[in-house]
């Protein structure tokens, strides 16, 4: 009985290290995806906030965890199924939807681009329709930014996907999931400090301690945060979706592209053999970008150029 006992105790021990060791596993697995899907996060955040604009102070919050709700249902209930039978049953299709997703990130930022140099704006239906501040127009500004969202969404667990894909359907299924909610705390846990770091700043400066010079800066510093934040997400969309093309293509067997980025970081990393790290990855970065921005542009021509035919022939 004594070893009976010994034996199931040992067995306990096992799997509990085993379970331990699939914990830790799951946090590199999920921790290895959500960097590789950096990018895109940074441009998610850099997007949202236009959502809450034209609300009172009161409601700012309650919106941004509508959209967090809605940007969690898209990752775990819409995406993340199709995501693993895909990748168990068809993953040779991971690559070239990976690559779809890159082309709309190398429009997107190219259209941002374009909308910066012309002083135009492609997107802003959603306030147009109804009278700011109110429970419709509310309706719609969360409507708009769940479905901007799942596209972004859909980018980060394809680019989640990709890096966990040699891992057993459990560990990938699991991974996702850590990655999902970790991305999305993230994403709105950032947006909602931003949103009210004015708010702070104001109290700050009314409060006439010794922090009222701070919450001033606050307050006159946040438009300057945004626009920095709106000029990095336009830059990490073509970086990433550079990126994510040149890899594409090198696994769909054109490895032109590829090379060409190699060989310009071999050569980046002999001529400044003291920063090594830094040249190759500041070269990688210039070059998708260079790659996402020329790709968005031809896209954002053809989208441009076909309205205004398609307007010429009526």
């Amino acid at each position: 009985m004594s070893g009976g006992l010994v034996a199931l105790l040992d067995d306990v021990a096992l799997i509990a290290k085993l379970a331990a060791a699939s914990v830790d596993d799951i946090g590199a697995a999920a921790g290895k995806a959500s960097l590789k899907a950096v990018g895109v996060v940074v441009d998610d955040t850099a997007v949202t906030p236009r959502y809450v604009t034209g609300f009172t102070p009161d409601r700012e919050l309650p919106i941004i965890k509508r959209i967090a709700i809605g940007s969690l249902r898209n990752k775990i209930i819409m995406i993340l199924p199709v995501a693993l039978l895909l990748s168990q049953f068809l993953p040779q299709a991971i690559t070239p939807i990976l690559m779809l997703g890159a082309l709309y990130l190398c429009y997107e930022g190219a259209e941002k681009v374009y909308e910066a140099l012309s002083g135009g704006h492609h997107e802003g239906g959603e306030s147009a329709a109804a009278a700011q501040g109110t429970r419709e127009h509310e309706q719609q500004m969360v409507a708009g930014a769940i479905r901007t969202d799942f596209i972004l969404s859909a980018e980060i667990m394809a680019i989640a996907l990709s890096e966990v894909a040699d891992q057993s359907l459990g560990l990938r299924a699991a991974s996702l999931i850590a990655v999902a909610v970790l991305i999305t705390a993230l994403v709105y846990g950032v947006v909602a400090l931003i949103v009210k770091m004015d708010d702070i700043g104001l109290r700050l400066a009314r409060s006439g301690s010794g922090l009222a010079g701070f919450g001033r800066g606050l307050v006159k510093g946040m438009p300057l945060v945004l626009s920095a934040l709106a000029t990095i997400g336009t830059a990490a969309m073509l970086w990433v979706g550079g990126h994510i093309l040149i890899v594409g293509l090198e696994e769909l067997g054109i490895k032109g592209p590829a090379h060409l980025l190699h060989e310009l970081e071999h050569r980046a990393e002999v001529a400044l053999p003291a920063a090594a790290s830094f040249v190759k990855w500041l070269v990688e970065t210039v070059v998708s970008g260079i790659v996402g921005l020329t790709v968005g542009a031809i896209i954002v021509a053809v989208m441009h150029f076909i309205p205004k035919r398609g307007a010429a022939a009526h």
